[in-house]
């Protein structure tokens, strides 16, 4: 009779045992931040981004282009050029403005971490190669190509004037481009501050073939991670989009507008926002790494 009194003790830790481990299974079977979607919920992210005003959602790009990282106009009529970003194909896919595939070019050169398009008045593209989370490449560059001739391609290769230690201290990460546009026979670079100063620093190269130390030009206090440039196409505005906002540049002129102070837009729940183009002097149109293609009216 001596052991009876253990009994409920023993009773106690099984029960315990048993909660135990169906919580541990209920865990198990639970998402965890590795096998939730890219970009968080989606369900959530499309009732925020609906409630964004003047956003709307014209189409998908994601079973058209794989991590779309940027967007440019294309030389013929309504439609724009996109591509994937690093692991992704040397390919640009032509899109329509609903994010219907017209057709793709293969790019001969390798995509290390492509990350920005751009044009030049004479129908020439740049793409940059100078995605650079850590900081620690070399090899930066932009690939210099006509559609009408995909072949030939010239490489425009730079470094930082700036930039010493690769890597540098994580506070003074602000080597890595997502954000290039072409601007009276330059190509402008805007750095994602990887740091903690949430600066913007910009960088100008030629825009022909060679091997080039970038100019630094300005930094722009920009409180956000900048994915892409778009300027419209009377020159008096800059819109540097970040991830789920974007920030407005006005000026009369280009230096103007490089000492302009940012005004801030959110587009919180959109996803994660990776290409931005002019669509007219009032809309733009927004990709989203995810596979959301947005017309956004500005105000």
């Amino acid at each position: 009779m001596r052991f009876i009194p253990l009994l409920p003790a023993a009773v106690a830790l099984l029960f315990t045992a048993a909660c135990s481990q169906a919580q541990s299974d209920k865990a198990s079977d639970s998402p965890t931040a590795s096998d939730m979607p890219k970009g968080g919920d989606r369900r959530k992210d499309k009732d925020a981004a609906a409630a964004i005003p003047g956003l709307r959602k014209v189409g998908s790009l994601k079973d058209v282009v794989p991590e779309s990282s940027g967007l440019a106009p294309a030389n013929a009529g309504q439609s724009y050029f996109s591509f994937g970003d690093d692991g992704n194909a040397p390919t640009l896919y032509e899109i329509s403005g609903a994010g219907k595939l017209v057709r793709t070019l293969e790019v001969p050169a390798a995509n290390t971490d492509w990350e920005s398009l751009s044009r030049d008045g004479q129908g020439n593209y740049y793409i940059g190669d100078c995605g650079n989370n850590e900081s620690i490449r070399r090899d930066l560059k932009l690939f210099k190509f006509r559609p009408d001739a995909p072949t030939t391609v010239g490489t425009i290769a730079f470094k930082y004037p700036d930039q010493t230690e690769f890597p540098p201290k994580k506070k003074q990460r602000n080597f890595d481009c997502e954000a290039s546009l072409w601007h009276d026979g330059q190509v402008w670079l805007f750095t994602k501050d990887r740091g903690q100063d949430r600066t913007s620093k910009v960088y100008t190269v030629p825009d022909q073939p060679g091997t080039y130390t970038a100019k630094l030009v300005t930094s722009l206090a920009i409180p956000g991670e900048v994915t892409d440039a778009a300027l419209r196409a009377d020159g008096h505005r800059l819109v540097l989009l970040g991830r789920g906002e974007l920030f407005i540049l006005d000026g009369n002129s280009w230096a103007e507008i490089l000492k302009a102070t940012p005004r801030e837009i959110s587009l919180a729940g959109a996803g994660q926002t990776e290409g931005a183009v002019f669509k007219d002097d009032q809309t733009l149109l927004i990709s989203t790494e995810q596979g959301a293609l947005y017309e956004f009216k500005l105000p």
